[in-house]
């Protein structure tokens, strides 16, 4: 007997044996010399480590010694395997190969360091037609349709098939999965923060015709990702990047301009998002060496192109903490995101007052999900040597305010409005003044923000000085809307006297901003006499209120009918009407909605969900509520483990 392995046009030849002992570097197929059965025998096919990932077909032919052969079709799909020791992607603990391979939920981070959101992501790894769509998307890539037995081959590498797939996600140079959308119309398609898994979007490209999916941003670029990368038995995980640098000049500077009342410009091509998501993959580095294995960064949001591509990676994590920006691929755009200088500018009528430097802000908090738990990691360390200042604080800062000479307003592309010194302070401080601005609680939906301002005088003379708060709304990877909160404020301090000045932000002033919108808020500390100014800065989210999940039953059991019950109170000061949508990868066949009308503040909804799990293991409820009266959608999601009896 002799198996022809196909793929394409690449084929192999194997003589089947009695025995499975062969090389791993070898193709081999047997078969079990104690269970053989003449009339319907098995065949063992093992590939060796280093096999290429896709589907194959193999033809197994029968000569007997005398008279016509025999033969018989069928086919399998080869993935990386990473509890083989000897495959490049071998990672050596269970308990991150269940995470990292086979758990089909997750949870994405978004907000801010200082009040961090988990938004549960379900990966749909068991989900009808979610291996067919991945497959498909290596056929359908620039580098098959070019030169499909190369391509083939190269699949060997597990960088390889990253890269290809990071370029895949976005559709900006191929026939790839999503279409990015930044703006505030969506109208053609869903908007990004609806989508709850990676199945539907998955299902639609392929269904489509590989048409891309509209909408998409960074946390649904990584989510799709992951959901391809684990298919193929890649270990993969999503990173949060806090205050994420998009260098556009490789200068390692981000400019941020304010007007003298607080006010923030768009004024500077670069740019600091709130957050960015982008995946990790592990794996060995055979094009590198050892010391570079392990986590590498991969990126399918399209920001910048590599090679001529909208892709990103695979960075190595050591080489980003070690700046070996000599080593492919893209590792200094990646620390660029994790370690630009944010240099803050006050101007006025096109003069620069005052310019500050801060830099422990860009990358103060880089995480991912727990291994086995519902819960944020810290894995800044991975990626920079962490200051004294950071490890105690993501909100810490290292900063300095330098006091300049009025200029003429030029936001530089080439270099630095500012000489290289450093302080650290959590504040803002100059010669003759000092600034502090800190909010009392982690603001939360319904309740007023409370901000507390600290203004010294550190001269031996008597100042009037003025206090500009400003507030706006913004999306967490574009500049500031137009102010809607502001206060103005006179203040005497005697020699060396320090004051503390309270504001309060009530919530029917600030509720078009909760959600996944964040808000900046400025403070400007200005002496009436010498025209000297201070800054003090601070984005943040509100937290939006949550839907409770209840199940009723305390043994779940797979092929058995449960019920859920989700509950939804009304925060907010006015009537409120949406969708509550149900999702459940293992759990729901499909999503389940409830239409909400006319809730009013402080009343309550209540609904119930039939489910029937339909594997054992740890699954994932998720509820959305999308509000029709504002651009607000609240979540919760409650565990669920699915036992046998």
């Amino acid at each position: 007997m002799k198996p022809f392995l196909f793929s394409g046009r690449l084929y192999v030849i194997v003589p089947v044996t009695s025995s499975s002992y062969s090389p791993l570097s070898d193709w081999k197929a047997y078969f079990d010399s104690k269970s053989y059965n003449y009339l319907n025998p098995s065949i063992f096919i093992q590939p060796p480590a280093s096999a290429p990932v896709g589907f194959y077909e193999f033809q197994v032919f029968v000569q007997p010694q005398s008279g016509l052969g025999n033969s018989a079709f069928s086919s399998f799909v080869l993935l990386c395997n990473p509890w083989c020791s000897e495959d490049s992607v071998f990672i050596p603990y269970e308990d991150q190969r269940e995470e990292y391979v086979l758990s089909d939920y997750g949870l994405l981070f978004m907000g801010t360091p200082m009040n961090t959101v988990s938004r549960p992501w379900s990966y749909d790894l068991y989900e009808s037609g979610v291996l067919e769509a991945c497959l498909n998307l290596l056929q359908v890539s620039p580098q098959h349709q070019r030169n499909p037995n190369v391509d083939f081959l190269d699949r060997s590498d597990p960088g390889y098939i990253g890269r290809v797939v990071s370029a895949m996600i976005n559709s900006e140079d191929d026939r790839g999965v999503v279409k990015g959308n930044w703006s505030d119309n969506f109208d053609q398609g869903v908007h990004p923060s609806l989508w709850t898994g990676s199945g539907d979007i998955l299902r639609q490209w392929a269904q489509s015709g590989c048409s891309p999916v509209k909408y998409g941003q960074c946390w649904v670029f990584a989510g799709v990702m992951c959901t391809v990368m684990r298919v193929l038995g890649i270990p993969c995980r999503i990173v949060t990047n806090y205050n994420s640098a998009h260098d556009t000049n490789a200068n390692l500077v981000i400019e941020e301009v304010y007007s003298e009342t607080g006010q923030k410009l768009n004024l500077s091509r670069d740019s600091i998002w709130n957050f960015h998501v982008w995946v990790e993959c592990w794996m060995t580095r055979r094009d590198l060496g050892s010391y570079m294995d392990g986590w590498q960064v991969l990126d399918p949001t399209p920001q910048e192109r590599s090679q001529g591509v909208y892709c990103c990676g695979p960075a190595p994590v050591k080489a980003i903490r070690s700046k070996r920006t000599d080593i492919p691929y893209d590792v200094p755009f990646v620390y660029a995101e994790v370690n630009a200088d944010v240099h803050t500018i006050i101007v006025s009528q096109g003069q620069v007052l005052s310019v500050n430097k801060d830099t422990e802000r860009v990358g103060s908090l880089i995480c991912t999900k727990a291994v086995g738990f519902p819960r944020l990691e810290n894995i800044t360390g991975n990626y920079k040597y962490e200051s004294s200042s950071s490890a105690l604080s993501p909100r810490s800062s290292s900063m300095t305010n330098v006091s300049v000479a009025p200029a003429a307003l030029s936001i530089s592309s080439r270099s630095s409005t500012l000489p290289d010194v450093s302080t650290i302070s959590r504040g803002a401080s100059s010669k003759g003044m000092f600034l502090s601005l800190s909010l009392d609680k982690s603001p939360v939906a319904g309740e007023p923000i409370r901000l507390t301002v600290k203004v010294t005088n550190r001269e031996s003379l008597a100042k009037t000085v003025k206090v500009h708060f400003n507030a706006q709304a913004k999306e967490y990877n574009l500049s500031p809307s137009d102010t809607f909160w502001e206060s103005h404020e006179v203040v005497q301090l005697g020699p060396m006297e320090g004051k503390v000045l309270r504001q309060q932000i009530l919530p029917e002033q600030y509720e078009h901003a909760v959600g996944d919108k964040l808000i900046n808020l400025a403070v400007v500390l200005e002496d009436m006499s010498s025209q000297e100014r201070v800054l003090a800065t601070e984005e943040f989210n509100v937290a939006s209120p949550e839907l409770s999940i209840q199940i009723l039953d305390k043994n779940v059991v797979a092929n058995k009918e449960h019920t859920a019950i989700v509950t939804f109170t009304n925060p907010f000061t006015h009537p409120v009407n949406g969708v509550l949508t149900v999702t459940g990868a293992g759990l729901l066949q499909e999503k389940i909605q409830f239409r909400i009308r006319e809730l009013h503040p402080g009343k309550g909804v209540e609904e119930r969900v039939k489910f029937t799990p339909k594997m054992v293991g740890r699954k994932m409820l998720h509820a959305s509520l999308s509000l029709s009266t504002a651009n607000i959608i609240i979540r919760g999601f409650k565990m669920v483990s699915v036992n046998s009896i």
